[in-house]
Parts: C-alpha cells; structure tokens; sequence
C-alpha cells in the first residue's frame, strides 16, 4: 500500500509510515499515533504505538489506532493519505475515546529523518522565524542552540505555516506545512501561559525535535524538572504539533534575582481537554524534493506553499489610497521655527503629536516626502503641497551637511540643533536618493537647483573615500566619519545611490564604487544570506529591509548594466524578502474599537526582525516587484507585486470606516502571533511615506496606479517604459 509523487512512495509498513525514493528509506515513523498528555501533576509526558490496521482506498491510505496511556487515556487516531498538486495531504482526526486521570493533552505527527539525527547536517527554514541555521539571528533565537531538544515554534510566528529541512549532504528537503488557512479565534478569555488548556485553540506548531526519554518541563524561574519516560526515541524528527506550543527558548530575565545558576529556559504548552468525545481534526501538507542549494529550496517551497494559501486580493482603490496618503503628509507637514518637516511620532485615532524630531530617512523619510510633496504639488497644481516639499528639502540641504561630507541625521526643532543619532548608511541612503531624485526632476523642468546636487556630491565623494578595500561599507559612522559601527551588511544600502549620482554627474568613481559594493552585497548578502542590520533602531540581526535594500541595489547595477549577474542578485534578493511577508492570514483580537484590523485581515503585513511584530514596509516593494517581474517574465513576482500593492492597505483606515481622524492613515507595526494585537497604536511618517512612492513611481513610469492597468499597456510599451535609466537625467 503506497503512495507516489514524482520519485517519493509513501508506505504504511508494520503499523508505521516510510518515504522511500529509489529504494531508498529517507523518512519514517514506526510509531505514527502520538500525544503529550499533561497530567495531574501538570507534567508533559509523550507515549506513541503504532497503526493498527491500514487499508488502501480510492487512491487514498487510511490508518487508524488506539493510544492508552498509563493514566487510563484513550485516543483514537484516523488518519488518512493522500497526493495533491505538489506533494502529499495527511489529514487527522484524534478523538477522546476515555479520560483518564489527565488534565490536557496535544497530539503530533512527524517524520524521522533516517539521513542523520544530528540538526547541524541540516538547513531549515520557517518565513521570517528561521533561514538556514539562524546564523545572524539573536542569542535568545530558536535555532541558535542546536543542543536543544525540541525546537518547536507557533505557526503564526511564520509569514506563511511552513518549516522546511534541507539536508546539505544530499540536497534532499522535507517540509511540512498547515494545509488551509483555517485557524479559529482562541480563547480570549484564557491567558496564554506554561502549560495551559484551551479547546478553542487551533493554532499548530512547526518545527523539528530530538529528544531524550525524559519529560521536560520548566519551572517558572527555567529549572527543569525531569523523569524518565517509556517511550523509545528513533531519532531527529521533523513535527507538526497541535495545538501549537513555542519549543525551548532561553529566559531572558532572572526572576527576582533567584541565585539559579544553570541556563534558564522556558517551554510553553498549550493543550486541549481530555473530555471523552472532543476532537482534533487538522490537515498537514508533506513536501519532498531535492535542492542543490538551500536559496532553491527555500524559494521553492514558499512558491507551493504561497501558491495554496495566500490570501484573497484586497479591494482598494489605489488612486484614492495615494490621495489620501498626500493628503496627510500636506496636513502634517509645516514650519517648525526655521525648519520645516512632520512629527516623528502621533498617536492614533486622532493624532495626538507625542514627539517632534525629523529623522533623514528610516522612520522619518524627510526628505523622502519632501520629494513625493513636490511631485504631488507640480503635478496637480497644489502650491501649498509644493512649498512644503522644497521647504522640507531646502532644510536638509542647507543645514545638514558636516565638513566630513555625511549629513547629520535627526533634527530636534525644539533644540534648534541635531540630535546625537548615528549616521545609518541605510539611513543616509534614504535621504540621499531622495534629495538627489528631487534634483532630477526639477532639473528636468528647468529648474535648477545646484546646491542639491552640490550637497549630493559630497556625500558622494565621501562615500567614495570611505569605501573599504572589499567594496563595503560600515554600518554607521560618527560625525567626523569615523566608525561608530563595523559591521559591513548595510553595504547595498548606498548602491542605487552612488547609481544614479552616477548618472547624473557622468563621474566614473560613482559607477565604480557602485560595481564594488555590489560586488560584496553578491558574495555576502545574496550567496551568504547576510541580510541582516537593515533596521536602524535594532541591532544587527537578520531582517526583511536588509533583503529589500538588496533588492534595491542589484536592480539599479542591473538597469545600469544589463549583467545578468545583477539580476541574479536582485531575484534572490526579492526571494528571500518577499518570504517575510504574512500571505496567509488569521482572526486577530484588537484592544482598540477604532482599528483597521477589527474588519480587515493581517495579511500584507510582513515581519520585521526575524521572529519579531510586523508592520506594512513590504508596501515599499509593489513597484519593484512588478518590474521585476517585466524584466523576468516570472508570473510569480507579478502575483507577488498586486498583493503587497493591495493586502498591505489593510492597515490603514482606507476609506474612514475605522474610525481614524484621516483616512489613509495605519499604524506603524504590531505582533499578533498570539491572536492578540500588540501595538504602541501610533503613526509614523514612514508608514504612509512606504505606501505612497511605490504608488508614485508606478503612475510616473506607467501611467497608473495600479497593477493591473499596467499590464494593458502591452508588451512592447512595457518593456520600454521598464528601461528607467534610458531617461533618469
């Protein structure tokens, strides 16, 4: 009795499941019917048996079995095989046959992996949770002790229900994933806690284990108690457990200055009640393949997966989107004393201002919406929208630049002076293509505007003499130019930058230092998968805008040159961004009355740092996706552009339906893993900064404002509208 998708047979044997390719066994379980019960004592013990009978029907494997535990527990387990589309479907059904003695309990199903039992022979991936081997993830970070035994995670931590493990000897990749986007609303009554029980939670949790025959549960304070358990272990294994629970994590705080001096560690379980009658029913989707490297299988991967789970397109107008964005940055923005610039921060509904201070990009973008500002104002005739975008760029100009040539980067009206900020090289990038895109168009309409591009050119020239040998750049510098951070993985940051100043100056050293930085942003960010320090206000940990300032860079070297090198660069780039981003979508509680998510759905939104909140700033990326994909002609970055264009907007109050005092206004990030929004409830002028550009530059080189009315252009118009360097100066 087997199963076959392309060279993978999956066969019940002995009471047990196998995954064998030419004959070879890859994958197993002798012991497929599994729970973790907790018992009155509020310890987890785990017990397994096998199948006991398995028919073939239909196309479809059925097993079933009865588990009893020591308590007097009986489970009942159905669980039925079958092929899909991209692989294999596991669906379950657990019943509680009797109740023992037991206060909770969750079931797993998972696969041994018969390759090797050590995790360090593999490379695993969990969107925005876990790439590789969490190399630049934080200390605390799942994945960083690979001595652990169970290393277990929410699904709702992933920006898609997926975890993946590639094996770096064989190429060979398993992967399991939830099979719908069907997670109910947990209880809100139950606080989420050690170990507790509640039989409305649905969430699943994925990840791998390895454990000792030992129960393992931790005190409060990370003691962990320990027996010995009966159940044998075959080895490492790839698991989907539900209900969820979040695997062992280091404590990041000593209670109450306890003298404990082992390493503290937490394991928080979620169960369902063992009450004769209550039902699990979940469905897992199996995946195998082979990869030659690990950037394959992960693009692969969220591919089939993104492909049977993404969310529906949001429907938004998003003419009236970009209005409504323009519309709060010309309220928002006015003189400040001698300066002129909006509120770094407003708490919502009604933007109560909470603190003024202009940042040059990053969460400020200053310039940035000085740029869209002008733009805006020239283009539909609005002179007050005008004046405050020269205002907002005339400011950064005139009194920004040190004699060093790096520009400070945080003005505090209040102070009438520049606040002590490290000079971010992907924050000076931010304001730099801005003021220097600025030059560009008012140049184009003969006007001129020397001392912008005088100021751009300093900062060019300075660039250009603190390049290292390698071609990189540090990640943040002191006043007077000397390092204030070494690490280098902002490098792609300045790339579209020095580009463009290229273009306009004609001046070789620019295109020169460009080709240098991209040459290792290649090597480390793209074929290392060092994407990470691209937040300024985080430290230098793997993140989403290290990947999109990747993107960014190879895209400018490749629209510069055509070396299909750069391309290469820009698609891995945007393949591993785009899997931050939340395609599929869960019920979120929110505190507030007056919040988007209360009618809207979460998905668009993308994960920050890894295992971190999420916030909009994928919306950054719909343009470029889309001219990605005319430049590949991969009809995935195509799906890809129309959903972050459109499923981001969810956030904002789009239409005043929210309740927010303007529409168009979101807010600026949140963690809602738990079901429940955790949010600082306030706006920053990035947040609407991100949604309004892309919108701009999309109707400034196709004439629209959405995706979708792009595409009836036609090939050949598309191709040459596509070409933006033809033109820039």
């Amino acid at each position: 009795m087997e199963l076959q998708y392309n060279n993978y047979q999956l066969a019940c044997s002995n009471g047990g499941i196998e995954v064998r390719k030419g004959g070879k066994l890859l994958y197993f379980n002798r012991r497929p019917l599994f729970v973790t019960v907790k018992t009155m004592f509020a310890v987890s013990e785990f017990y397994d048996a096998p199948y006991e009978k398995a028919e073939f029907t239909d196309g479809r494997l059925t097993a079933r079995g009865t588990l009893r535990v020591p308590s007097g527990s009986a489970f009942t387990f159905t669980d039925i095989y079958e092929t899909d589309a991209a692989g294999f479907k596991v669906s379950r059904c657990v019943r509680v046959l009797e109740a023992g003695d037991d206060l909770g309990f969750s079931s797993k199903f998972s696969l041994v992996l018969a390759e090797s039992d050590n995790p360090r022979d593999y490379q695993c991936f969990a969107p925005g949770f876990w790439y590789r081997q969490n190399e630049f993830a934080p200390a605390e970070m799942m994945g960083k002790d690979l001595d652990c035994e169970y290393f277990w995670m929410l699904e709702t931590r992933c920006a898609l229900p997926l975890f993946s493990m590639h094996h770096t000897g064989s190429g060979e990749m398993v992967s399991l994933s939830r099979y719908a986007a069907d997670v109910g609303m947990r209880s809100l009554d139950i606080e989420q806690s050690e170990n507790n029980v509640d039989p409305r939670f649905s969430i699943g949790s994925l990840g791998m284990s390895r454990p000792d025959s030992r129960t393992l549960n931790y005190m409060y304070y990370g003691f962990a108690v320990r027996k010995d358990n009966p159940t044998p272990i075959d080895g490492l294994s790839i698991d989907y457990v539900y209900p969820g629970c979040d695997g062992q994590t280091p404590l990041k705080k000593n209670y109450g200055g306890l003298d404990y001096h082992n390493k503290a560690m937490s394991f928080r379980r979620i169960n369902h009640p063992v009450e004769p009658g209550f039902e699990q029913n979940y469905s897992v989707s199996i995946n195998f393949g082979r990869h030659e490297s690990f950037q394959e299988m992960m693009r692969d991967i969220w591919r089939i997966t993104y492909s049977r789970l993404r969310d529906g397109l949001f429907c938004v107008d998003n003419e009236r989107h970009f209005r409504n964005c323009m519309n709060i940055f010309i309220k928002y923005t006015r003189k400040y004393g001698d300066s002129y610039g909006l509120p770094f921060a407003c708490q919502l509904p009604d933007m109560d201002i909470s603190s003024v201070s202009f940042q040059f990009g990053f969460v400020g973008q200053q310039p940035g919406i000085g740029n869209l500002l002008l733009r805006y104002g020239e283009r539909e005739n609005m002179p007050e929208a005008r004046e405050k975008g020269i205002g907002i760029l005339e400011f950064w100009v005139k009194n920004s630049m040190t004699q060093s040539g790096l520009p400070q980067m945080c003005y505090n009206p209040s102070l009438q002076g520049f606040e002590p900020y490290p000079h971010y090289v992907r924050m000076l990038a931010d304001g730099m293509e801005a003021i220097l895109d600025a030059y560009v168009y008012l140049h184009k309409r003969k006007e001129e505007k020397q001392n912008w591009l005088e100021f751009c050119i300093k900062t060019g020239d300075w660039l250009v003499r603190v390049q290292n040998e390698d071609g990189s750049f540090y990640r943040a510098y002191n006043t007077d130019g000397s390092i204030r951070m070494d690490s280098k993985s902002n490098t792609p940051s300045v790339i579209r930058f020095l580009v463009q100043l290229y273009l306009v100056t004609g001046n070789e050293t620019y295109k020169c230092a460009a080709l240098k930085a991209g040459d290792w942003s290649f090597t480390n960010a793209y074929l290392n998968m060092e994407y990470r320090g691209g937040t300024c206000d985080n430290t230098d940990i793997q993140d989403k805008e290290a990947g999109i300032y990747a993107l960014f860079g190879f895209l400018a070297l490749y629209d510069l040159t055509q070396d299909p090198h750069w391309l290469e660069g820009a698609t891995g780039a945007a393949d591993y961004t785009e899997t931050w981003t939340y395609a599929w979508s869960f019920p979120v509680h929110t505190p507030w009355p007056k919040h988007p998510f209360n009618q809207y759905s979460i998905s668009g939104q993308s994960i920050i740092t890894i295992g971190g909140g999420a916030d909009v700033y994928m919306a950054a990326c719909s343009y470029t996706y889309y001219r990605l994909y005319l430049l590949t002609g991969d009809a995935h970055y195509l799906d890809f552009a129309q959903f972050i264009h459109k499923n981001t907007r969810q956030s904002n109050d789009i239409d005043g339906t929210s309740g927010y005092i303007m529409p168009g206004l979101g807010h600026e990030s949140g963690n809602f893993s738990s079901q429940k929004l955790g949010s600082q409830y306030h706006w920053l002028p990035w947040c609407t900064f991100v949604e309004a550009e892309p919108s701009e530059k999309l109707f400034e080189t196709f004439g629209v404002y959405e995706i979708e009315d792009a595409q009836k252009l036609g090939r050949e118009e598309l191709e040459k509208r596509n070409r933006i360097y033809d033109n820039y100066f």
